[in-house]
Order: C-alpha cells, then sequence, then structure tokens
C-alpha cells in the first residue's frame, strides 16, 4: 500500500512540475498588454477614468476596514479564551443583560456600516449619473461581436462592427498560439475598434439583438448588461490617450469568449482626423440600394465580406468546422429561393447558433449571398441585389 502513495506521489509531483514549468514558460512568452491583462496581475486594472479610481480606493478601503474588524475580533475572541479559561481556575459570569454593553455593540457596528455605505454610495450615485455627456455611443451586443452607432456628439453618424480579429480566431481554431511571443493581445484583437477623444464624458448605451450581454471595461470601471428590448447606459471620461481592452462579462453563448472589447483614445486632434476620415470612407460605401449589380462585381465585393465576417465559422473552403454547418452544398444556399438565404442572414437560425447580421448593409449582405451561391461547387449563377434585401428587411 505505501508503495502505491509513494508511486501516486511520485505521478502528482511529476504532474506538478511539469504543469508549473508550463505555465512559467507561457507566462514568460507573454508580457503584460498596455490597457489589459498583465501576466500574474492580481490587483484591480490600473484606473484611466475618475470612477475607476474612486473604484480602486473603495475596494482597498472595505478590505482594509474588514480586515481591522477581522484581527480586532478575533484577536479579543482567542485573548479571552486562553486568559479566562477554566484550567487556570476561571470560572464563567452567570449575569446576562447587559444595557451598556448592548448600546455599545449596536451603535459601533452602526457607525461601521454608516462609514462604509457613505463613500460606497457616492461613487454609485457618480457611476450613474449620465447626463451632460459630450460623445453619446450606442453598443449593441450580438453573437458574436459588437457594434457601434455613434448617435450624438462629434462623429454623429458613424457606424460599424467590431469582430473578433479573423488571425486570432484561426489562431484559436488551431489550439491557441504556437509562439505565445507577440501575441500579447491574444483573443482581444479586433477588427474595427471603438473610438473615443480623451477628457470627454461618453454615454454607453447598450442594448443587444439576441441573448443578454455585457460592455466591460476594467480600465474605466465601467460594467453595463446589454439586454434584448432593453437600453442601459454607463459612461467614462478617459483621462489618457492609449488603448484600452475589456471583454462581454455575460456567458452568452459558446463563443463567449470571442467578444472582445477594444477602445481608442485619441487627443482631440487625432479624434477629429479620425471621425473625417470615417465620414469619408462612409461616403464612398454609401450604397445605393436601387443599383443593380453584375453578378461579376457583386461576387467580388461578397468575397471580401465572406472574408471579413463568415470564413472565421464557415471556413474559407465554405467546408464548416465541427458544427458549423459548411456552406459548399447547402441546401438554402442552392434553394432557387433566394429569399430563404436572405431571411437567414436577416434573422440568424437554430436558436442563435448562426447569429442575425443585420448589421451589414443591404449591398453587403446581397454581395455575400451572391458569393456564397456562386463559390466552390456551388455554381447556381443566381444573383441576389441589395434591393431583395431592402424588401425583406422592412
Amino acid at each position: 500500500m505505501k508503495s502505491i502513495f509513494k508511486q501516486l506521489a511520485s505521478l502528482l509531483l511529476a504532474a506538478g512540475a511539469w504543469a508549473a514549468t508550463g505555465v512559467f514558460t507561457l507566462a514568460q512568452a507573454v508580457n503584460d498588454l498596455p490597457g489589459g491583462p498583465a501576466v500574474r496581475q492580481l490587483n484591480l486594472h490600473p484606473a484611466v477614468t475618475k470612477i475607476a479610481q474612486d473604484q480602486a480606493w473603495l475596494h482597498w478601503f472595505m478590505l482594509i476596514v474588514c480586515a481591522v474588524i477581522f484581527v480586532a475580533v478575533f484577536t479579543v475572541m482567542f485573548y479571552s479564551i486562553w486568559k479566562h479559561r477554566k484550567s487556570v481556575g476561571h470560572k464563567p459570569a452567570t449575569f446576562h443583560e447587559s444595557v451598556v454593553v448592548e448600546i455599545v455593540w449596536t451603535i459601533v457596528p452602526f457607525l461601521i456600516v454608516i462609514g462604509m455605505a457613505l463613500p460606497a454610495t457616492k461613487v454609485i450615485v457618480a457611476m450613474k449619473d449620465t447626463t451632460n455627456a459630450d460623445l453619446t455611443i450606442k453598443a449593441t451586443g450580438m453573437q458574436w461581436k459588437w457594434g457601434y452607432d455613434y448617435i450624438k456628439g462629434e462623429g454623429e453618424g458613424i457606424g460599424f462592427t467590431s469582430t473578433l480579429d479573423s488571425s486570432q480566431r484561426a489562431m484559436s481554431d488551431a489550439g491557441g498560439p504556437k509562439n505565445p511571443e507577440g501575441v500579447d493581445d491574444y483573443l482581444l484583437k479586433v477588427d474595427n475598434p471603438l473610438v473615443v477623444p480623451v477628457d470627454k464624458k461618453v454615454r454607453i448605451i447598450t442594448t443587444a439583438t439576441d441573448v443578454i450581454h455585457a460592455f466591460a471595461v476594467p480600465a474605466f470601471g465601467i460594467k453595463q448588461d446589454a439586454i434584448p428590448g432593453f437600453v442601459r447606459d454607463t459612461w467614462f471620461r478617459a483621462e489618457k490617450t492609449g488603448d484600452f481592452y475589456g471583454q462581454c462579462q455575460e456567458l452568452c453563448g459558446k463563443e463567449h469568449a470571442y467578444m472582445p472589447i477594444h477602445v481608442k483614445v485619441l487627443s482631440a486632434q487625432d479624434y477629429a482626423a479620425w471621425v473625417a476620415a470615417e465620414q469619408k470612407k462612409m461616403a464612398a460605401k454609401a450604397d445605393d440600394p436601387s443599383k443593380v449589380w453584375t453578378q461579376e462585381e457583386i461576387v467580388k465585393r461578397g468575397e471580401k465580406v465572406y472574408a471579413a465576417n463568415c470564413a472565421a465559422c464557415h471556413q474559407a473552403n465554405g467546408k464548416g468546422a465541427g458544427p458549423i454547418k459548411p456552406l459548399d452544398g447547402a441546401a438554402v444556399v442552392l434553394d432557387a429561393d433566394k429569399n430563404k438565404q436572405i431571411m437567414v442572414l436577416l434573422n440568424g437560425q437554430n436558436n442563435g447558433a448562426m447569429p442575425a447580421w443585420r448589421a451589414l448593409s443591404d449591398t453587403d449582405i446581397a454581395a455575400v449571398i451572391s458569393y456564397t451561391k456562386n463559390n466552390w461547387s456551388n455554381k447556381t449563377g443566381q444573383v441576389v441585389q441589395p434591393a431583395d434585401v431592402l424588401a425583406l428587411r422592412k
């Protein structure tokens, strides 16, 4: 029996050493991500907003108060037990009901609770004050991406979706980074970060199209649920420029881990330049929904839309992977009734396994459908026009 225990102990030690070596090696291979998680991080993220600073102060204040109370109470308790133990001749007192003691142990905790509640209430009230914002942005959670719409303020009218970078998605599908060096932002890199100006009050309105998500950026001290059919809001005022990261903090489905949030805080001048550039791009992309595209034109555009939004799941070869259904040879793609595939993209299917893509423009949806209908072995010759999508979107 002893030999069995020794063998088990040896195996556990060997496994522990192997795991520790692996963890240590991986930890050494990656670096702290400025604005994001740090290697072996134990404390809160470095604060970039006044609210986050107040939260950090509250965190330590509460911890210290609780620790002092814990030490004081247990010190008195153990001292009393030891000092007045029966073995040295002490006998238990026989009195009960001491008005003075009861008043003291009622007033003291009450004052402690009030002393903790007042600063906490002050911070919470400040967190909920979303008035007088310089910029208002709607963040829409979708499986598994974020949609950002600049509703009010500089940049009003700009809108885009933000999705996990396709190269990192492919890296994850392959089992993670083979060489962690240089991948400090693993599963945090997106194609289109949310861009805001420094020292401006930014109100974030959250909602969702499918299930409950949560918009959270620890460095800003914000976390707000995004609930379908409801509108919630939060705010922040970043006090320095840089890149800051968060993730959806509500378990929202099997690809919950693929909903990073990247906020890029720019100076006022750089933000104005970004707004001007985005507005130019929007003007260039503005498509006439009544335009009739040739098959060659729309398939070429659809190839780019597919690579940016669909290839991560359905794969570049259209064969799908695991539970993701293939598009090559799919019945809905080959069906002569093109409306069926349009409805899938507009509304999703299979309880969200295939998310809705309403955030894409009519032209982009028409393009990607035309691409799938005429790529790989799907030589249907069918072309979907933006007007077809527009008619079903209404």
